[in-house]
Formats: C-alpha cells, sequence, structure tokens
C-alpha cells in the first residue's frame, strides 16, 4: 500500500492523523474556547498543557491551578507553563467564558477536583485513570450527565492512526468476529519513577494497562469475567508485572503490563485477531499495522501486509475532538457507559475493588 493510498484511505476512513489537524486549523474563523487546567501532579499534565497551547485555534488557555508551592517552583518560569497566569482554582473557574478544564492532579485527587469544575458548569478533560472508587466517578458522570457536560478520559491510544484504522476495520466487518486479543504496556522505570505509584494498590496495571484496556472494551465490551495476576519483583512492594484475562462470550482478552522491561515501549503491542483476519499494532506510539486478511478488502490484499501509520502527536486528537465536542459539531464517541465499563475493568484487573 502506498502512501498516498494510506493518505487516501484515512481521508475516506476517518482515521484520526491529517483529517483532525487539518479541521483543527481550519477553525480559525472561528474564537477559540477559553480553557484551563488545575494541577501539574499528573505525570501528562505538561504534556496537555503545552498541546492546548499549541492548538491555539481552539483553545485560549487562560491559567493554570498549583497549589502547592513546590511543584509551581518547579514550573511556572518553564515550557509550556511559561507566561501564564497561576491562579487559584476558585479564580480559575469564576473566569468568564471558560468553557472547559483539563483535570491533572494526582490520581486519588482526579474525582474530587473534576467534580468541583463540573458543578462549576465546566466541561472536563479528566485524566486516567478515573480514581479509585467507582462509585465516585459513577457520580461525576451523573453530574456531568445533568448539566449537558462532557467528560473526555485522557487514555492516549483514543486517537491514535493505529487505533483508527482498526476500528474502521472493526465497522467495515473486515476482520470477522473477534475471539482473541492480545495486548502488551511496558516500559522500564526506575526508583523515582516507581514512587507515584506506589500509594496505588493496582499497581502498573492501574496506572500503565489501563490505556489498553480502554481499547479492549472499545472493542469487545464489558467482560463477563475478569481475572488479575500480580507480582512484585522490587524490594519497595509494587507489583510491576501484572496480567488480566478478560472472558467474554466466545473471546478471550489477555492484558499484560509492567515497568520491568528494558526498552519495553518498543515491544508494547495491540493484536486483535478475528475469523477473518488479524490487525496488530506494534509498537504503538509510533504505530506500524500489520495486517492479514482472508480475503482483497478494498485498499488491501489477502495476506500479510506493514502498513507504516503517520506520527500524530500524542494529544492533539483529544484536544481537537474536544472542542467539536463542545462546539456541537460532532457527537462525543465515548459516552458515560464506555467509561464506567472501563473503570470498572481496570479495577478488576489491577485487583482492586469495585464497590
Amino acid at each position: 500500500m502506498t502512501r498516498r493510498e494510506f493518505l487516501h484511505h484515512a481521508t475516506v476512513a476517518g482515521c484520526a492523523g491529517w483529517p483532525l489537524l487539518a479541521r483543527g486549523a481550519e477553525s480559525g474563523a472561528r474564537p477559540p474556547l477559553r480553557s484551563g487546567q488545575i494541577s501539574t501532579a499528573h505525570a501528562h499534565a505538561s504534556g496537555k498543557m503545552q498541546t492546548m497551547r499549541k492548538l491555539s485555534a481552539d483553545w485560549e488557555v487562560v491559567g493554570v491551578v498549583e497549589a502547592d508551592a513546590t511543584r509551581r517552583a518547579r514550573w511556572e518560569n518553564k515550557p509550556p507553563y511559561d507566561g501564564l497566569r497561576w491562579m487559584t482554582e476558585e479564580e480559575l473557574l469564576a473566569v468568564p467564558g471558560l468553557r472547559a478544564v483539563a483535570i491533572e492532579t494526582e490520581v486519588k485527587d482526579l474525582l474530587a477536583t473534576g467534580l468541583r469544575a463540573v458543578r462549576a458548569g465546566k466541561h472536563i478533560h479528566l485524566d486516567k485513570p478515573a480514581g479509585e472508587s467507582l462509585p465516585q466517578f459513577r457520580e461525576l458522570l451523573a453530574e456531568a450527565g445533568r448539566r449537558s457536560l462532557t467528560v473526555q478520559m485522557g487514555y492516549m491510544f483514543r486517537y491514535n492512526p493505529g487505533f483508527q484504522l482498526l476500528y474502521q476495520f472493526l465497522r467495515d466487518g473486515w476482520l470477522g468476529r473477534v475471539y482473541s486479543i492480545e495486548a502488551l504496556m511496558s516500559k522500564l522505570s526506575g526508583p523515582e519513577a516507581r514512587k507515584p505509584m506506589l500509594p496505588y494498590r493496582g499497581g502498573v496495571m492501574f496506572e500503565l494497562g489501563c490505556h489498553v484496556i480502554d481499547a479492549v472494551v472499545r472493542v469487545l465490551g464489558k467482560p463477563q469475567a475478569v481475572r488479575a495476576h500480580g507480582r512484585s519483583h522490587g524490594t519497595d512492594g509494587l507489583l510491576d508485572d501484572q496480567l488480566a484475562v478478560l472472558e467474554y462470550p466466545g473471546a478471550v482478552a489477555t492484558v499484560r503490563s509492567n515497568v520491568i522491561e528494558h526498552n519495553g515501549g518498543q515491544r508494547r503491542h495491540f493484536t486483535v485477531v478475528g475469523e477473518e483476519g488479524t490487525f496488530e499494532i506494534r509498537p504503538l506510539d509510533a504505530p506500524v499495522a500489520r495486517v492479514t486478511l482472508g480475503r482483497d478488502r478494498p485498499g488491501f490484499k489477502k495476506g500479510t501486509q506493514e502498513v507504516k501509520l503517520p506520527l500524530l502527536p500524542r494529544y492533539d486528537g483529544e484536544f481537537l475532538d474536544l472542542s467539536k465536542v463542545i462546539r456541537g459539531e460532532k457527537k462525543f464517541e465515548y459516552g458515560p457507559t464506555h467509561d464506567l465499563a472501563v473503570q470498572e475493568t481496570v479495577l478488576r484487573a489491577s485487583g482492586m475493588p469495585v464497590d
């Protein structure tokens, strides 16, 4: 498949790379949406802020909240926060015309902070995972629903071109009935990088594996049963090597997550096997798709072929999509039913309680 053929297929099929970026660039005739960020504590916080500021045709960042003096001192004169107004949470939520807030606290504070923003009438981008309490997350989503507000979860592969092409294959029925998914989410983390994960009983599946669990639920839905297995290979007690088996009628998904693998990022993969074909994305962050089909499909041949996909900056797709949802230009694809199913699955896969 040539690059030109793929570009055409990506545009027609809805692959999230260039079409989203192009539509974002064309939106400059409209005023950008006013937004802000609460906290710099989350591992993704600086990347989310950098993305909102870069996408200036869609977003006008009015300020950032950071109550912790040490974290503020670390970031206030560095990109991507340099030149921003630092506010209290109350000041930010009272800014006239503020439409959306990125919630980037520590995981333990995500839900309470998000609920305050929703009660102030703001759409939110809520980073992952959605806390440790499923009832608290359910309360947040219900409140947003009553106020007709969007809660967008920060799972980083939702707008990845590899996953977008996979979802189009599934919509077109090209893989047939899916009976197997295999996913691996791994990396190597040193002692300092492991420390933020220690307070959470769910280990690395809770922190890292949640990204691919979101995609498993997108493909197969909520599992009938989840079996969680975990090991700690370090001296700090962190569950640093975990496996979850998700059981469905006629299908099984396995999700592995660890932070003890050298060059683990290159082995990250997501493989969907159906009765009429197989779709493997590997690696996930610079995606390459290996597609095997039982018969010719438009733009693809019977047998195995490799498709090198475009590298969309990690967070661009989600903030471009959120701007369109808030403006009423499109329907949000990930509603509360999906997000609750994902969070329950994440908790079970991490060996954590759900009630």
